[in-house]
């Protein structure tokens, strides 16, 4: 237990997806690392050892602990820091438009606590001008002081993709900006001390909108493969032999996969404060509502090919069975935030379909049944089943085998019974 008076190089606000892997990377690197969080389970949980974020073991958190991370409810520590990160999620309102409440909470928090000299790092994705035109007012307000005088502020959005394996915080270029260039280069130092490649922005603008840009042309590109795919359906010909051949060109080319949807706390919001920012500008991306209709037409696409699948094989389709496989919004990610699986689950039951799931992560479908233990009896009971997330677990090729009829959304099966998007 860290005394009263204990410093810290950081606190990280929020200890969730973004911030307990930026915490560990900081402890990791030898700094003294402080994880506020306004849920006492998740606080209660890290001091115990065991971890809520899929990309971070429990035995990782023994390590932090064990070279002094502090797991805490109390705002006090920022009084103790001389950085602080604010790691909060940013999401949608009711309307879908663009929710900074847990921002302004959180700097309200390290307002009324931080030390003079301290830098505060806003990393949550958030709209251009979040920074200079939320946060910092908000702090000057509270503390009667000057950011780039007796605080630095900067922005450096988080970079985390959970699951992946090859990139985590140490070797993903770091964008660092600063409403001063003294802010910037306070935050380039900073995490200059445990991440390999600081980029240092023009501005706390251009670096939120990078942040923006990044996942919006993710979105389109899925959009683009995956109107392909329904193209493709219509003249017959095999969307994933397309998109291998395309592949393969070293240049000029990245590849994206089709799928039921586009999932995660990511991608699906992040576009819709890019639109937000440039509708309030006057100006309208055309291409990103484009790419919207697209993407959230899909699960709608997914059930009326498994209507035409079952009637085509003589199924009736108002009470068929149908078993949905893995209802992740990723892969091996135990994570259901904007997932797909609910709008197809949804549309399958329009069509009078009796609809189950199974996950090998413990995580919920509210409103459907879940199948639990071992697949193969529920795919076997199935009239179709549909693959919806090809996580590890499940034996594709005893899948393909036992499956009456298989749909497969991420065309990762073959055989007889399979039918691929």
């Amino acid at each position: 237990m860290n005394r009263p008076d204990t410093r810290f190089d950081v606190v990280v606000v929020g200890t969730g997806h973004a911030g307990l892997p930026l915490a560990r990377r900081a402890s990791e690197a030898g700094l003294s690392v402080a994880g506020l969080d306004v849920r006492q389970s998740v606080v209660d949980g890290l001091a115990a050892g065991r971890s809520h974020v899929s990309d971070v073991p429990d035995r990782d958190v023994e390590l932090m602990l064990a070279n002094g991370f502090t797991p805490t409810t109390d705002p006090e520590v920022i009084a103790r820091a001389d950085v602080v990160v604010i790691c909060v999620p940013t999401g949608l309102d009711a309307g879908g438009r663009p929710d900074l409440g847990s921002v302004r909470e959180a700097t309200a928090t390290v307002a009324a606590h931080l030390r003079i000299g301290a830098l505060v790092v806003l990393e949550s994705t958030t709209s251009p001008g979040t920074t200079d035109e939320v946060v910092r007012p908000l702090i000057e307000r509270a503390t009667g002081w000057t950011a780039g005088e007796e605080f630095h502020l900067a922005y450096s959005p988080e970079r985390v993709d959970p699951g992946n394996r090859r990139f985590g915080v140490r070797n993903t270029p770091k964008i660092v900006s600063g409403h001063t260039p003294l802010c910037a280069k306070h935050c380039a130092a900073f995490y200059g001390r445990f991440v390999d490649s600081v980029v240092v922005a023009r501005g706390t603008r251009e670096a939120e909108l990078a942040k923006l840009l990044e996942n919006s042309y993710r979105y389109v590109n899925i959009a683009l493969v995956n109107e392909v795919a329904t193209f493709c359906h219509r003249l017959g010909v095999d969307v994933w032999d397309v998109l291998h051949c395309a592949g393969t060109k070293p240049f000029g080319f990245a590849p994206f996969t089709p799928g039921p949807g586009v999932g995660g706390h990511c991608i699906p919001v992040d576009t819709r404060y890019l639109a937000a920012t440039a509708e309030s500008a006057g100006f309208s991306f055309g291409v990103l509502d484009a790419a919207h209709a697209v993407n959230a037409g899909m699960p709608a696409y997914v059930a009326r090919r498994a209507a035409a699948l079952l009637a085509e094989h003589a199924v009736p389709v108002r009470g068929a069975r149908v078993l949905l496989l893995g209802v992740t919004y990723k892969q091996d990610v135990p994570d259901t935030r904007e997932s797909p699986a609910a709008a197809v689950a949804e549309r399958l039951a329009d069509h009078g379909m009796l609809v189950g799931y199974h996950d090998p992560y413990r995580v919920d479908l509210p409103g459907f049944p879940r199948a639990t233990g071992e697949p193969w009896p529920a795919v076997a009971a199935a009239d179709l089943t549909i693959l919806l997330q090809e996580h590890r677990a499940y034996d594709l090729g005893r899948l393909a085998r036992t499956a009456r009829l298989l749909f497969d959304t991420r065309g990762k099966s073959f055989g007889e019974r399979v039918h691929r998007l």
